[in-house]
């Protein structure tokens, strides 16, 4: 008898230090959430003295695995892709009315600018203010990122003094460079500030017809979408970084050391970016604009800003040439939303 009282005593015993145990770290864990200075400690042998070599010449050797073979026509079709659609909306620029502010980069596609107060100027220290309306252009539709061209990965890490060493060119090139592409200098450093929007379309406008144009937007829209494809799965396999701050863009393992870094109030970074990894609205910014529904008025006035859809511009600029668009995207269009008065 006693020493079945003992076992019982014993089991308690041992169910009550398990729920003791349990309850203490429980109670640490809540204690770490619910108090930002509470910090844990681990000891560690690792001399990072030692370790911090062998993690470069790591990240040094991956270079060597570039580029992929099997990469190479995604990379082709994203410059086909991508001249497709440079050539297709400075066709419909001259068909379709495209308007960008003077004092902002908002753009609207259509023959008159809205009036929905959204411009804050050049500095940006206003709010709610009308728009001053000029003639829209390619790099208003398409903007122009760029990065420093490098001859090859295996390239050391950019410094501050070696900012005008290297040339600028279009982000996507570099990127399809890197990718294995042999792109001649010719193209790859045609498409500077000057030449952008002097881009044409190989056909006289006037004597294209309504169907024409309707296929050249078709065309234009398709190219759109696979070119944000193609980018897509190059960025799952090629590094590309993208500053947090300023939108900068680095084809490459690692971000360069080039002090611009153009947001005033991070100054104690020095300019110094704070790359992170970029996506495919980085390279290819969609720029998105206020779309019109024909339940809109023919005007968009400031009072429906709460209404109204939006579009990308290349999307909203292929849908009003005849283009057909895809459901993805009726969302962001508020298709069947309320009209705004």
């Amino acid at each position: 008898m006693a020493s079945s009282l003992f076992f019982i005593g014993y089991l308690l015993f041992d169910l009550l230090s398990g729920i003791m145990h349990f309850m203490r770290k429980a109670c640490g864990c809540l204690s770490a959430e619910l108090n930002p200075l509470y910090t844990r400690h681990y000891a560690s042998k690792i001399d990072w003295n030692k370790l911090r070599p062998i993690i470069i010449n790591r990240i040094r050797n991956r270079v060597n695995d570039y580029p992929i073979k099997s990469m190479i026509p995604v990379a082709k079709d994203v410059l086909k892709s991508q001249e497709i659609l440079w050539k297709g909306v400075s066709f419909l620029l001259n068909v379709i009315p495209v308007k960008a502010c003077n004092s902002c980069p908002e753009v609207y596609i259509g023959k008159t600018g809205h009036q929905i107060n959204t411009c804050r100027g050049f500095k940006k220290r206003a709010k709610n203010l009308p728009h001053q309306w000029t003639e829209g252009k390619l790099i208003d539709i398409l903007p122009r990122v760029e990065s420093y061209h490098l001859q090859h990965m295996r390239k050391s890490m950019i410094k501050h003094d070696q900012r005008f060493d290297l040339p600028r060119v279009p982000a996507i090139l570099e990127l399809c460079h890197q990718a294995g592409v042999e792109i001649p200098d010719e193209i790859l450093y045609s498409y500077s500030r000057e030449s952008y929007d002097s881009i044409e379309y190989p056909g006289q406008v006037a004597t294209l017809l309504g169907e024409d144009i309707q296929s050249i937007a078709v065309t234009t829209l398709d190219a759109w979408e696979n070119l944000r494809l193609g980018l897509q799965k190059l960025l799952f396999v090629y590094p590309v970084k993208v500053c947090q701050y300023c939108s900068e863009i680095h084809v490459g393992p690692t971000g360069h050391k080039v002090r611009v870094c153009g947001l005033f109030k991070h100054e104690s970074w020095r300019g110094i970016h704070k790359w992170k990894r970029a996506e495919v609205d980085d390279l290819v910014p969609p720029k998105v604009v206020w779309h019109r529904r024909p339940q809109d008025p023919p005007v968009l006035a400031d009072n429906g800003r709460n209404f109204y859809g939006h579009a990308p511009a290349v999307v909203e600029l292929c849908i009003q040439a005849g283009a057909r668009v895809h459901p993805k995207y009726f969302c962001m269009m508020k298709i069947h939303g309320f009209p705004g008065n």
